[in-house]
């Protein structure tokens, strides 16, 4: 079943496409995210209002892809001029198209991923996340990322290939970044091992039992991630065995990569602050 455009979301992006767009260019851009229909009939933001809630009736779309299509220039256009509303703050103090869009998109649940997805928000470790990311200045991290949060929908093996992916890419940087020798196998596994064991994550070493328990949950998890990676991910041809991944599977899996990621990056921080 399709999830519909909130009716919160549609009426500010009525309103921005209202004044940043002319009849001829809001006919364009809905045609080219996939709009069904012809354009309705009435003022620019009547006109915007009434294509949307057509999207939303429309069994053959799905709603939040068109949606993404349809605001992908407002997120990420660089600014042209005061007209584009995209700097911080606007001249009436108001938000910026940008952030009003998502922040009504939050307040549904919702969030914009670079190049034009709209998905679930996967709540606070994916977004403190995505801040180490930008911080640590780490592309092929924020490729996965991205990668991940973009297909939790549309493609859920995917999006499970890209969560194992963001552990394995931190744990070769950090390796790279500290001159430690590279394992001969770079699967998730072996730069795991080699990583957890050089910040100290070993149950063995910690004398608090709960931490002790936490940390070997740990290591299972990290496998697991692993493992299904290898057997139900789209990085591997599938066997015998059909794994029926859900959307909900994908988002257990990148907040699990998620959180031990930033687990990783927060341990990693102390060290590469100067001494």
């Amino acid at each position: 079943m399709s999830t519909p455009i909130p009716q919160a979301v549609i009426a500010v992006c009525a309103e921005i496409m209202a004044r940043r767009e002319t009849h001829a260019t809001l006919d364009s851009l809905f045609m080219y995210a996939g709009a069904p229909g012809e354009p309705p009939e009435g003022s620019k933001h009547a006109k915007a209002l009434e294509w949307m809630r057509i999207i939303n009736r429309t069994e053959s779309v799905e709603p939040l892809r068109v949606l993404g299509s349809l605001i992908e220039a407002y997120m990420e256009d660089e600014p042209k001029s005061s007209f584009w509303n995209t700097s911080p703050v606007s001249e009436n103090g108001d938000l910026p198209d940008r952030e009003r869009l998502r922040a009504v998109l939050a307040r549904s649940d919702l969030q914009y991923v670079k190049g034009g997805a709209i998905t679930g928000a996967l709540g606070t470790a994916s977004k403190t996340l995505e801040d180490f990311i930008k911080e640590f200045n780490a592309p092929a991290l924020e490729h996965e990322f991205t990668r991940a949060l973009s297909n939790v929908e549309k493609s859920p093996r995917e999006a499970v290939s890209a969560a194992s992916n963001i552990l394995e890419s931190v744990c070769k940087v950090y390796i790279a970044e500290n001159g430690l020798a590279m394992p001969a196998k770079q699967d998730l596994k072996p730069v795991w091992s080699v990583v957890r064991k050089d910040l100290g994550f070993d149950p063995g070493a910690v004398e608090d039992q709960d931490l002790q328990t936490i940390l070997t949950g740990l290591l299972a998890i990290v496998d697991g991630i692993g493992a299904l990676r290898t057997h139900a991910s789209s990085a591997h041809g599938a066997g015998k065995i059909q794994y029926k991944l859900e959307p909900r599977h994908a988002r257990l899996s990148i907040h699990a990569a998620h959180t031990i990621t930033l687990f990783i990056l927060e341990s990693w921080r102390p060290k590469k602050a100067p001494q």
